[in-house]
């Protein structure tokens, strides 16, 4: 069946808030000198290793009790829903696709949900957990996981003082429209989402005014790649707001040995997208900058690869 979903309220926001701060301590923010003035906004010391965390709680906080919850990931917002299943005790399925990363996959079945593996794509697995009973968390498409995920924003209030530039990478959009909204709030940030430069779903339905499908190819940064679903909210709330930008493969991994190199950082390839931009020359900064690191979950056979490839 069709997936709806409306833009965040300034309620959803505030629940988020709470819902958030009530399980998860804040992330770190730590200097870098890879970038001049630069910050590093800590999401892979989640207790899951990513963000998406923050919007599962949310998501599963605004659900009335006993409500079944189903949803489809490319992995980090799986792990995310496990966790707060965990914490809250809901009840949900989350379906893969058969291409998604083995150690996510992993990590979701070591929470009590139900974990399907339907296509070998995210949009399979997506039209396929759409079908199912339950009421659908998208991993971007939903008013209280974009709350979720502007938490960070929340944090940074208190962590980063303006006037900031924050840079974040974005797939569906749910962590780029909720730290839009959050600079809303704020005043004094601009936000910039950074796209796999296979996968530009986001900045083409910005420009376009509607989704529209473009063509995918594959990424290290397997968390950024995908489609749109018809009638998804974020490009709505980003459009006019934000900048876009697309990063290379070959940019995000000269990222990530800088983080291993200079900081001893572990990132997966969408984690490091935003770094990546930076230190591209592709984000016009205002202020101190901050790179959200998004994401540490990948096998270590592909993150040795990353780091001694040529």
């Amino acid at each position: 069946m069709p997936h709806t979903a409306r833009p965040p309220i300034a309620a959803d926001l505030a629940r988020a808030r709470e819902a958030v701060r009530a399980v998860l301590e804040p992330t770190p923010v730590v200097a870098t000198g890879l970038v001049p003035d630069g910050l590093l906004k800590l999401e892979t010391f989640q207790p899951t290793g990513s963000f998406k965390v923050r919007g599962a709680l949310a998501a599963l906080a605004a659900l009335p009790p006993g409500t079944p919850a189903v949803t489809a990931s490319a992995g980090n917002h799986g792990l995310g829903m496990g966790y707060a299943a965990a914490r809250t005790g809901a009840d949900v399925t989350v379906v893969v696709s058969t291409r998604a990363s083995r150690a996510k996959v992993a990590g979701i079945g070591a929470f009590p949900v139900r974990l399907v593996e339907h296509g070998e794509s995210y949009d399979d697995a997506e039209a396929h957990a759409l079908g199912l009973p339950g009421h659908y968390v998208s991993p971007y498409n939903d008013p209280h996981v974009i709350a979720g995920q502007a938490t960070i924003g929340a944090e940074l209030d208190a962590q980063a003082p303006g006037p900031l530039t924050v840079v974040a990478p974005v797939g569906g959009g749910g962590l780029l429209a909720g730290l839009s909204l959050w600079a809303r709030e704020r005043g004094g940030v601009r936000v910039v989402g950074v796209e796999s430069a296979a996968s530009r779903a986001v900045s083409a339905a910005v420009a376009a005014g509607r989704v529209v499908p473009v063509e995918v190819g594959d990424s290290l940064a397997d968390g950024l790649v995908g489609n749109l679903e018809p009638g998804c909210v974020t490009p709505g709330v980003l459009r006019g707001r934000v900048d876009l930008v697309a990063v290379t493969d070959a940019e995000i991994r000269a990222a990530l040995r800088a983080l291993f190199t200079v900081h001893g950082l572990v990132a997966e390839g969408a984690g490091a997208a935003a770094l990546a931009a930076l230190l591209a020359g592709k984000v016009e900064v205002t202020g101190r900058v901050v790179a959200v690191l998004s994401g540490r979950n990948l096998t270590a056979p592909a993150y040795a690869e990353v780091l001694t490839r040529d």
